[in-house]
C-alpha cells in the first residue's frame, strides 16, 4: 500500500505540474497574439492612417485708396487719436497672413505744394495709424506722390521703412521704384509689383533720381519683361496698377489691355486703384483682375458710391490662389471704414 500511496502521490504531482506548465505556456502564447491582434493594428493593415497634417491656409487682404490727410486729418484730430481710421478693421488685418493697399497720400512735413488744389500730405503722426492697423505693404505709384515734389516723397518713404511698412511702385532710384517686393508666408513665395498710368511720366524715377514706376500701354513690351522676370522667383505674383478714370463704375479699355496684357505674361493677380469707385473683380485665365477696389479711407463723402469700396479676400493653399472673395466696405462720414464679413 505504501509504495502505491508514493506511486500515487508521484502521479498526482507531475500531473500539477503539467497542468501548470500549460497553463504558463497558453497564457504567454495568449499575451504574445494579443499584441499582434489588437483593434488599432488590425485597423491599420486595412485602413491608411490618418496624417496629423494639416495644409495651412494664407489670407491676403486687398484695400483700396488710403488717404490721411484733409479731412481725414480734421477727424483724426477732432477724436484725438491718430489710429481713428483703423479702429474697426485692425482685428480683421491681424487675422490676415498679409494686407496690402494704395498710400495715396504721403506723409511728411516736408516739401512744396506742386501746384494742384488736389494735394495730399498726411502729418507724419498718421503713421502711428498705419503701424496700428498691421498693414504690411503700400502702394506708392499713384498720381499723388509728388503732390508736395520729391523731397517729401523720398522722407516718406523713409518713414515708411522705419515704421517696418514695405514700399512698392516708388523708391529714390529706378532700381528701387522696380523691385518686387516679396513675401515667404507658410511655404509661399508671394512677390508684388506696383505701376502707376496716372500722374504725369516725368514722375517716373531716373536712374539715380526718385519717383515712381510708370506705366501706359506704350509700354508693354517692358511689362511683359518685367512680370517674367518677377515671376521667375515666386510662386504667386500680384500685380498693382493706379490705372483707370475717376468715378466710372466700369474699367477703360486701356485697364483691361493693360490687366489681361499682364496676366499674359504671367501675373496671377491684378489689383486696380484710382477709380474712387468700386469697379468690377473678374477671372481672366486662371487668374483674377480686380479693376477697382474704390476708397477705403477717404473723405469723400459727397456720394453713396465714394463711400463704398471693396475689400479683395484671397485665401491661397498648395503655393496657388483657391478662392478671391470680394468684402465690401462702408465708409462712415468720418471716414472710418468697416468691412462686411460674410
Amino acid at each position: 500500500m505504501k509504495l502505491k500511496e508514493v506511486s500515487v502521490v508521484k502521479t498526482v504531482i507531475l500531473l500539477i505540474f503539467a497542468i501548470l506548465l500549460f497553463v504558463t505556456l497558453l497564457g504567454g502564447s495568449f499575451i504574445f497574439w494579443e499584441e499582434k491582434f489588437t483593434a488599432s493594428s488590425v485597423l491599420s493593415n486595412v485602413l491608411p492612417i490618418a496624417s496629423n497634417v494639416v495644409e495651412e491656409q494664407t489670407v491676403l487682404l486687398f484695400v483700396g485708396d488710403i488717404m490721411l490727410d484733409r479731412g481725414v486729418e480734421f477727424y483724426i484730430q477732432q477724436h484725438d487719436d491718430w489710429r481713428w481710421p483703423f479702429l474697426n478693421v485692425k482685428d480683421i488685418f491681424q487675422k490676415a497672413d498679409l494686407v496690402f493697399g494704395n498710400l495715396e497720400s504721403v506723409i511728411s512735413d516736408k516739401g512744396e505744394k506742386m501746384g494742384s488744389m488736389y494735394s495730399f500730405r498726411a502729418d507724419p503722426k498718421t503713421m502711428e495709424g498705419l503701424v496700428f492697423s498691421g498693414i504690411d505693404v503700400v502702394s506708392v505709384a499713384n498720381n499723388h506722390s509728388i503732390d508736395y515734389g520729391p523731397e517729401a516723397f523720398v522722407d516718406s518713404l523713409e518713414r515708411l521703412k522705419e515704421a517696418g511698412i514695405d514700399y512698392v511702385g516708388g523708391g529714390v532710384t529706378r532700381n528701387e521704384a522696380e523691385t518686387v517686393v516679396v513675401k515667404v508666408i507658410k511655404g509661399t513665395t508671394i512677390g508684388i509689383i506696383a505701376y502707376s498710368t496716372k500722374g504725369s511720366p516725368l514722375w517716373q524715377a531716373g536712374e539715380n533720381s526718385p519717383g515712381i514706376s510708370w506705366m501706359d500701354s506704350t509700354r508693354l513690351s517692358q511689362l511683359k519683361k518685367d512680370i517674367e522676370a518677377a515671376k521667375e522667383n515666386v510662386d504667386i505674383l500680384v500685380v498693382s496698377f493706379h490705372f483707370g478714370e475717376e468715378y466710372q463704375k466700369e474699367p477703360s479699355m486701356t485697364q483691361q489691355i493693360i490687366s489681361k496684357a499682364a496676366i499674359d505674361a504671367g501675373a496671377d493677380l491684378i489689383i486696380g486703384h484710382h477709380s474712387h469707385v468700386v469697379q468690377p473683380v473678374e477671372q481672366y485665365k486662371d487668374s483674377w483682375i480686380a479693376y477697382g477696389l474704390g476708397n477705403f479711407i477717404f473723405d469723400q463723402n459727397f456720394s453713396p458710391d465714394t463711400m463704398e469700396g471693396l475689400v479683395l479676400k484671397v485665401e491661397v493653399e498648395k503655393q496657388g490662389i483657391v478662392n478671391v472673395i470680394p468684402l465690401r466696405v462702408n465708409i462712415s462720414k468720418e471716414s472710418q471704414p468697416t468691412i462686411l464679413i460674410k
